[in-house]
């Protein structure tokens, strides 16, 4: 059985069964310890990647001043970028081995990567760039994958609400590390400021790997679990490709103001010292964003409501940070972006997977995401391209680039809507 969380394909991972869990519905505590252990997980890998606007900020600033932020955000998109296209990969793997090798393996991977930054020296791209982006990039993709999936093992009737739950802790990862590490960074240096993350994220592991229990047995390697990673047969129908194009257009603009808003806000408002609390405040409403999307897409159909939350977060851009009418109105900005950007996350793989046959959801949903990967890794280095720090107007063009992608994306998820049925007050 397979499931999805945005941008990433998510085949069950299988440990041992616990007997207890096989006739019991989806109210047994065992069911709801699995859904802390996952969120826990996803606080602790997914959180770290929502807050790269931190280091983002940071590096631009500090550790890496004379490299231009195009390249700095690089390091970013990567991480997300490898998460996506080494899924399939990770999905296979957590379907042989199961939670109890792969759980600590990932621990490892994204604590251990951490720890290698927290020794990097400043003005030497290439570490960050290796531990940051590249080694946490590919641990998060073993701790996504089998985190959700386990869920989607106990809950059926309730299966987006909880879903959104373990997605929508990601979201609060997001709004605590970056104020943790503007408060630890400035006392203890970011060495060990970032190892005090990598220890909190150790005890997150840990409890993870305590309360987490699967219902089915991990199943021995064959060919059929290697042939069905990722199938691009889905592109040959109009509708997904049509969706994959809109997702991939929107997706470029899509996490610009989680890397730049910060450093915007810096550079215009030098003064204010709100601007390290806009990456958590963005955070924070896309954790409501992501819960409450899944709710309302249950309720008015999932392609019903992710083209208008899609077009909504360019209108936002346009309205309130390209006109940029104070710092009040920026925060404004960060709390609705967040909301609406966290119900395309969460609602995306639930309306893409509902067009595909049941057989092939896990293999096409991959095929999706990689070219979202695509988008990933250049849409935020493309908006550091277009903006000019020497200039209070320098962000405008990165604005408009992202107000741009996401209305056009929106208006293709549109059509990709229209195509699978023309009647649009059909739930769909």
């Amino acid at each position: 059985m397979k499931e999805v969380e945005k941008g990433v394909e998510v085949t069950v991972s299988n440990d041992v069964v616990d007997p207890e869990d096989t006739p019991l519905g989806e109210d047994n505590v065992r069911a709801w310890l699995t859904v802390l252990g996952s969120s826990l997980v996803y606080f602790a890998s997914f959180g770290v990647t929502n807050s790269f606007g931190f280091f983002q900020d940071y590096y631009q600033t500090h550790y890496l001043p004379e490299y231009p932020p195009s390249t700095i955000a690089f390091i970013g998109t990567l991480q997300i970028s490898l998460m996506y296209v080494v899924a399939p990969i990770a999905g296979a793997l957590s379907d042989i081995f199961g939670l109890k090798w792969i759980y600590p393996a990932a621990a490892l991977g994204c604590c251990g990567s951490l720890i290698g930054l927290s020794f990097s020296q400043p003005g030497v791209l290439w570490q960050p760039f290796v531990f940051q982006g590249v080694l946490f990039g590919i641990a998060v993709a073993f701790n996504t994958q089998p985190a959700l999936a386990v869920v989607g093992q106990h809950f059926k009737q309730r299966r987006a609400l909880t879903m959104g739950i373990v997605s929508g802790a990601s979201s609060i990862s997001g709004s605590l590390l970056p104020i943790m590490l503007s408060y630890l960074v400035p006392k203890i240096g970011f060495g060990w400021a970032v190892r005090v993350v990598a220890l909190l994220l150790l005890v997150c592991y840990l409890v993870a790997m305590a309360v987490s229990r699967t219902k089915e047995a991990p199943k021995p390697p064959t060919t059929s679990i290697v042939s069905s990673l990722l199938d691009f047969n889905g592109y040959k129908d109009p509708r997904y490709l049509v969706l994959a194009i809109g997702n991939f257009v929107a997706t470029l603009g899509l996490y610009v103001p989680n890397y730049y808003i910060g450093s915007y806000a810096l550079l215009r408002y030098p003064s204010a010292s709100i601007h390290s609390y806009l990456l958590p405040v963005l955070n924070g409403s896309s954790f409501f964003g992501r819960i409450l999307g899944g709710w309302a897409a249950d309720q008015t159909g999932r392609l019903n409501l992710l083209y208008p939350m899609t077009i909504l977060s360019g209108l936002l851009s346009f309205a309130l940070w390209l006109p940029d009418q104070g710092i009040a109105m920026i925060m404004v900005f960060a709390c609705l972006y967040g909301f609406t950007s966290g119900v395309f996350i969460s609602v995306t793989p639930p309306a893409v997977a509902q067009i595909l046959p049941d057989d092939k959801i896990g293999a096409r949903i991959g095929a999706f995401f990689t070219l979202t990967a695509l988008a990933t890794l250049m849409g935020s280095p493309i908006a550091g391209c277009l903006l000019d720090e020497s200039s209070p107007d320098g962000y405008t063009n990165m604005i408009l680039f992202t107000g741009v992608t996401l209305v056009v994306g929106g208006g293709l998820l549109f059509l990709g809507r229209w195509l699978c049925d023309k009647d649009l007050r059909k739930k769909l």
